[in-house]
């Protein structure tokens, strides 16, 4: 059972736009969907990755909201980091989304890629990256 709820995992991240790689970034640093971002940020992955571990050794039980944040995310509309904007009539505040949780991992991402790369990586491509981090960190500790 376990092993099917991976797949799935891996099923949604990968159709969301981010390869799944279990041993986290490629030997660049950059998974190469956002070309923009690889010329602009190359330690974008390194840095989400790092604040993403940090946030998760606090709170493991964050992973399920992030990846449930992604999934919610790209449902519909596609992946716009539509979820992540505060405000009455958004997707974060309806009713659908009122039990999501982790915020504060991509809270946290966001801040550390900030002060590497100011105004440069999108609020989707940190959550596609944190799921995708998250998602190794919960199977890190079931391998």
């Amino acid at each position: 059972m376990a092993q099917f709820r991976f797949l799935v995992l891996v099923a949604l991240l990968t159709f969301s736009g981010v390869v799944v790689d279990a041993l986290g970034p490629s030997d660049d640093g950059f998974v190469g969907f956002r070309d923009n971002c690889r010329s602009s940020c190359k330690d974008a992955e390194k840095v989400i990755k790092k604040a993403v571990q940090a946030e998760l050794a606090k709170n493991l039980k964050h992973a399920a909201g992030v990846l449930c944040m992604q999934f919610h995310d790209c449902f519909v509309e596609g992946c716009d980091g539509s979820v992540l904007l505060d405000g009455p009539g958004t997707k974060k505040t309806s009713n659908v989304n009122e039990k999501l949780a982790g915020f504060e991992v991509i809270d946290a991402a966001k801040a550390a890629v900030e002060t590497v790369c100011p105004g440069v990586v999108s609020c989707a491509d940190i959550l596609a990256y944190a799921a995708r981090d998250s998602t190794v960190e919960v199977r890190a500790l079931h391998a």
